[in-house]
């Protein structure tokens, strides 16, 4: 745990860029620069909000590697779940990726739709955002942090619940069903597994008002697994970031599970996108189906007048890397026209 000052900035290039990939001059870039400090987990990733209705936050960054590097040690130091900068990365390989390689570390989000209080897990992203009550006159803050999610036949349910028990150095008691699941794999289970750092619930634990109390929000003794769906329906954080927001969260907080593979936001005059690939009932990942994204964007979108780049679009669709993408521009009627005369479509 350390004190961070964290300076973000909506870089002008990165604006600047996406009006060329519409063929429109570059235009002035709203900079906003948004300065806090608190103490932050090693893994967390922080913003105060500018205004109650923002809808992205963070950064995006570039790192380089050293030789010693993984994309596994470099997903936990800055707070990205494994699969999430593994599919940033498509053309890297996760545990030797060689000295020098570019890293994306895609740390910038939209924020989930509905409600901004309480904790909100949206199960396709594989991530957690906690809203602090602000103090009066305070501007909100969001706290996010990487989660692994339930697999196969246990699905983490869907929904509103809140937490109705917290629990230091929690006991495991594992259910009948999963001591079976183990030992059909050779690797039978005690009864009971007492509290310590090899307990796979970790150290601190959430439990959820949803099934008959069955689902935590909980550490782990696997850290390498955050980011994916290899659980059994609960949700896990890493070991530093469940203690941090252990110490945040009260009995009776609301908790929403959502399922939203595809966000999009408004910001500056930009339409961005944000992909995922979509979970299944079991929890898995699967291949976006194209075309159901294509109409949940068109909806997003709805009457607005502006110009889309729907070929664009689309392939930040089918990568679903979780890179935020700007794929829209406000226009004015009756246009839309780019600097070369070339009209927008507003629909595929």
């Amino acid at each position: 745990m350390k004190l961070l000052k964290i300076a973000f900035t909506v870089i002008a290039s990165q604006s600047a860029a996406a009006l060329r990939r519409f063929g429109m001059p570059t235009v002035a870039v709203l900079v906003m620069v948004v300065a806090l400090s608190r103490v932050a987990s090693a893994g967390e990733t922080v913003d105060q909000l500018p205004s109650g209705d923002a809808a992205a936050i963070g950064h995006d960054e570039v790192v380089t590697t050293v030789y010693e590097d993984s994309l596994y040690d470099l997903a936990r130091k800055f707070g990205i779940g494994t699969q999430e900068l593994i599919r940033a990365n498509p053309g890297l390989d996760p545990w030797l990726p060689g000295a020098g390689k570019h890293v994306t570390i895609p740390g910038r989000h939209i924020l989930p739709s509905g409600p901004r209080e309480g904790i909100v897990v949206n199960l396709p992203e594989h991530r957690l955002y906690f809203y602090r009550r602000p103090k009066r006159g305070a501007p909100v803050e969001v706290i996010s942090y990487p989660v692994g999610i339930g697999k196969m036949d246990w699905r983490t349910p869907l929904g509103l619940t809140h937490v109705s028990q917290k629990e230091r150095d929690p006991v495991w008691t594992p259910p009948e069903s999963i001591r079976k699941e183990h030992a059909l794999a050779g690797d039978p289970l005690p009864a009971r597994v007492p509290a310590g750092r090899d307990n796979p619930l970790g150290l601190y634990a959430m439990r959820l008002a949803v099934g008959d109390g069955t689902y935590l929000i909980h550490g782990t003794n696997n850290p390498i697994a955050v980011g994916m769906p290899v659980t059994h329906g609960c949700v896990r954080m890493y070991p530093d970031d469940v203690e941090a927001l252990f110490q945040m969260v009260r009995v009776g907080t609301p908790v929403r599970l959502v399922n939203e593979p595809v966000k999009v936001a408004w910001v500056g005059g930009e339409l961005l996108l944000e992909a995922h690939p979509p979970v299944d009932d079991q929890g898995q990942s699967t291949e976006p189906d194209i075309e159901q994204f294509s109409g949940l964007l068109r909806t997003a979108v709805g009457d607005n007048v502006l110009a889309v780049n729907w070929d664009y679009a689309r392939e930040v669709l089918q990568k679903a890397d979780g890179i935020i993408a700007t794929v829209g521009l406000e226009a004015t009627p009756p246009g839309p026209v780019d600097a070369g005369g070339a009209k927008f479509n507003r629909h595929p």
